[in-house]
């Protein structure tokens, strides 16, 4: 039995990658909704890679969504607070769904952070 599952262990692990990687596609988009092409990567590409741009000033604001096959992941992000860019990677099927978390976490944070402070300096008067 172990010789039986030993041998087999050793035939997966020296068996190629038989499925190519499936990432979601698009270009320029304003929202993930707006991206449900499926792109089939090649040999070569690695991870799907999600790329987030937004800048805005109040009621001004603009975002671009980009995802797709890369083959070396350029993973970043900066927020400066009126604008933000953020390259997320992952390497497993269709898992490139949404990129922006880092971003939208960064407001989150800064939002809470805010809310505790103002309970801190004026907690005792509520």
């Amino acid at each position: 039995m172990k010789a039986s599952f030993a041998i087999l262990l050793a035939s997966c692990l020296c068996l190629g990658r038989v499925f190519s990687l499936v990432c979601w596609s698009c270009n320029g988009v304003q929202s993930n909704w707006d991206c449900w092409r499926w792109q089939i990567c090649s040999d070569s590409d690695n991870f799907c890679a999600t790329t987030y741009v937004g800048a805005g000033i109040g009621e001004y604001s603009t975002q671009s969504i980009s995802k797709g096959c890369v083959a070396v992941c350029p993973q970043s992000g900066i927020n400066v607070g009126i604008a933000a860019v953020s390259v997320k990677c992952c390497s497993s099927f269709l898992c490139n769904t949404s990129g922006a978390s880092s971003v939208k976490t960064n407001h989150l944070v800064l939002a809470v952070g805010i809310l505790a402070s103002f309970f801190y300096l004026f907690g005792h008067r509520l």
